[in-house]
Order: structure tokens, then C-alpha cells, then sequence
């Protein structure tokens, strides 16, 4: 029993680490930079502003409210982005857009900096002091192109981030995927990866695999507690009818043993139930007061002569 309670327990204490993993704001970076706008994306207000990007790698919807933005080393607290907002939630693989225009008086996603005199741009988790992410922008960065990542959140990140993995892509992608902006699709980069297929069915096995072995567990172990359940059940049944016996009345004790008695030395037939004494009934296939030997008259009889 206490065998499938703990693989109950650990079932669960794996789901939980999985919701938490999906919270954990370590997943996310800073995916892309566009320091010089001119004709480019225009924020809310018709404004070309500079603007950056935030890419969610995990596979849970994480909550950026209460990060931190920065252009300065020295004070990573430089930008809070606000609390209770639905819209910094991130959901899985997607990205979320910031103005660098210095007017966070427009809303949640305008900071307090622009990105034209900064030379580095900084993500800090809620505690203020946990760089998530930073990256070195150029000094010769042209008008209207960005400066991201060739592969939507792959490259060096952290606090000592070099950049790797960043280059001047040829058009802008703001909000959106930098790699399939080369013509490719998801289809034809996956051809590339596994021609022949075998990742993807050896995955696709597994998961049918592991499904099939959590969910023999799953029944096996909700099996045993339904058995020990029904015996804790008949156990207690038993103990009651036991303590019953014990408080039976010496009436009962006198008729069972009365039975028992007739039984063995008046060869009588009784029930094998308990203190139950049966009479069985004599049944005839007639009639006494029909028969002739309990007529109330004679029967004529004649006589030939």
C-alpha cells in the first residue's frame, strides 16, 4: 500500500516541478534589437521608436511582470515592468515587444531608455540583482536593421553573454521568428535535421511508450487500493460480527445447544444455520377424510346370487 502511495507522491511532486519549470523566467531572452528606427515598425502611438524583443524558449506561459530592463550595469532596476498586467504573460515559444522610446508614461511596454547612446541592454529577474539575459549592442548599427539572434533564442545568454549567435539580420521580424524569415518552413528545417525520419518516430515511440507505463502504474496502483479497501472492509465486518456473538444472549446459546443435543442422540435433522431449528412439514399425496379406512359410512356392497 504504501508502495503506490509513493509512486502516487512522486507523480505529483513531477507535475508540480513541471508548473514551475514552466514559471521559471531563466527560459526567456532577449531575441532582438532594432537601435536606429526610422521607417521601420511603428509603436502604438504611430511613432518609429526603438524597440527590442523578448523570446520565451520553455514550453509554459511565463509571467515577466516585476523583471527588470536596463541600459546600465550599475543599476539593473532601471525599468520595472508593471505587475497585474495580462498581457506580460509570454506563452510557449513566443515573444513579446518593447519600445525604447523613454516615455513609460504610454503604457506597460514603453521603458525609460532609448537604445541610440546604450551599449548594452540588460534582463534581470524579480529579485533585482539575477541578470537573465544581456547583450553587447553594436557601435555601427545601419537605420531600420536589427541586430538579433540567426535561431529564435539559441546563442550565449547570462550575464556574461558574447553575443554569440547574433548578427545583422536582413529584415526586421519584430514579434515574430527570426529563422523563417529565409524562406524555409518548419517542415523543410525538420527534413533537414532527421532526413529519414528516426528522431521523430524513436520520439513518437517513446511517448507512446511512457504513456502506456504511467498508466500501467496509474491502474495497477488504484487496483491494490481498491482490494485493500474491500478487505479493511470485510475485516471490520467480521470483528463486528464477532463481538456480536460474544454479546449474545443465553437464549440463544440454550436453542443451539438444545439443537446440537437432538441432533446427536435423537438422530433429528436440523439446519447447519446458526441458532435457526427448522420443522419440516409431512406432506401427503391425499386426503385422510377421503380415504376409505376414514369413511363415515360403509360402502354398499352387492351381492350376487
Amino acid at each position: 500500500m504504501k508502495h503506490y502511495f509513493r509512486f502516487i507522491l512522486t507523480g505529483w511532486v513531477l507535475l508540480m516541478a513541471v508548473g514551475l519549470f514552466g514559471q521559471n523566467p531563466n527560459e526567456l531572452r532577449l531575441n532582438e534589437v532594432l537601435i536606429i528606427n526610422t521607417e521601420d515598425f511603428q509603436d502604438d502611438f504611430g511613432v518609429h521608436s526603438s524597440w527590442f524583443e523578448i523570446f520565451n524558449t520553455g514550453y509554459g506561459t511565463v509571467d515577466i511582470g516585476g523583471c527588470y530592463l536596463s541600459n546600465d550595469p550599475e543599476n539593473l532596476k532601471k525599468y520595472t515592468i508593471p505587475r497585474a498586467d495580462v498581457q506580460t504573460k509570454i506563452k510557449p515559444r513566443q515573444h513579446i515587444l518593447f519600445w525604447a522610446d523613454g516615455k513609460p508614461q504610454r503604457g506597460s511596454f514603453h521603458v525609460n531608455f532609448t537604445l541610440e547612446d546604450s551599449q548594452v541592454l540588460i534582463f534581470t529577474s524579480g529579485d533585482g540583482t539575477t541578470v537573465i539575459d544581456k547583450v553587447e549592442l553594436p557601435k555601427d548599427a545601419e537605420p531600420n536593421l536589427s541586430y538579433g539572434r540567426v535561431v529564435d533564442g539559441e546563442g550565449s545568454y547570462g550575464p556574461h553573454s558574447d553575443n554569440e549567435g547574433w548578427e545583422f539580420l536582413p529584415n526586421t521580424s519584430p514579434s515574430t521568428n527570426n529563422f523563417s524569415l529565409d524562406g524555409k518552413t518548419r517542415s523543410e528545417s525538420m527534413k533537414e535535421t532527421d532526413p529519414h525520419g528516426w528522431i521523430m518516430s524513436v520520439l513518437a515511440m517513446s511517448v507512446v511508450f511512457l504513456a502506456l507505463v504511467l498508466l500501467t502504474y496509474v491502474f495497477k496502483g488504484t487496483g491494490r487500493i481498491a482490494i485493500n479497501l474491500t478487505q479493511k472492509k470485510a475485516d471490520a465486518f467480521h470483528k463486528t460480527k464477532k463481538v456480536s456473538m460474544a454479546e449474545a444472549s443465553g437464549e440463544i446459546f440454550a436453542a443451539i445447544a438444545m439443537a446440537l443435543h437432538m441432533y446427536a442422540k435423537e438422530t433429528e435433522i436440523h439446519d447447519i444455520e446458526t441458532t435457526i431449528l427448522t420443522i419440516e412439514q409431512v406432506r401427503k399425496d391425499y386426503s385422510p377424510w377421503s380415504s376409505k379406512g376414514q369413511s363415515m359410512r360403509r360402502t354398499p356392497s352387492v351381492r350376487k346370487q
